[in-house]
């Protein structure tokens, strides 16, 4: 999925020089990393709101184009108002085609309802982790990772090392095999039941 934000570069920085972009419906953010120095740029804020819903957003490769040139970068910070639904801050970071890269990448859970152990057993899934963290290039990033639950008994849980994980792609966390999801069995319930 290919997402192009529009930016246009800054001069002004400054907290006073920030109010004014954010009055005039602007957000003021940075680009940082690679070879090339940091770029102070301004974005639309109705664009980038409505962006930020966007879950493939968070996790994917963007092509950011700073005043009609494009750059390959990611969603590293975003600052929000504290009541407001405003965007405050965005930061994003430059990527290199050749050089891996840590990113979080959600979850997502399916055949939640035909699973041995919520359809017959009555019981519920519990979402223990929502988002993993992956090391690769960013080719191979991946928009989420999906989890299966189709086999999943009451009691049991899928571990970070049951996970299928496309090619290229590697956990950061190898050394504890956390549970992922597990389906807990209802409360006063028996297998005999």
């Amino acid at each position: 999925m290919k997402i192009e934000v529009i930016a246009q570069s800054r001069a002004l920085q400054g907290s006073g020089a920030s109010r004014r972009l954010r009055r005039a419906g602007k957000v003021p953010a940075i680009v940082y990393g690679g070879n090339t120095p940091a770029v102070a740029i301004e974005l639309d804020h109705n664009n980038l709101f409505h962006a930020l819903r966007n879950e493939a957003f968070h996790s994917s490769i963007l092509d950011l184009v700073i005043d009609g040139k494009s750059e390959k970068v990611l969603l590293r910070a975003t600052q929000w108002h504290a009541y407001k639904q405003q965007v405050h801050h965005v930061d994003f970071q430059r990527v290199a085609a050749d050089q891996k890269l840590h990113m979080n990448v959600p979850l997502h859970f399916v055949n939640a309802d035909i699973a041995p152990g919520v359809k017959m057993g009555g019981g519920i899934v519990n979402h223990v982790l929502t988002e993993v963290e992956v090391s690769c290039l960013p080719g191979d990033l991946p928009e989420f990772i999906e989890v299966d639950l189709a086999k999943l008994d009451a009691g049991n849980a899928i571990h970070l090392s049951e996970l299928k994980l496309p090619k290229g792609v590697e956990l950061v966390a190898k050394a504890e095999d956390l549970a992922v999801a597990a389906i807990a069995a209802v409360r006063g319930s028996t297998a005999a039941e």
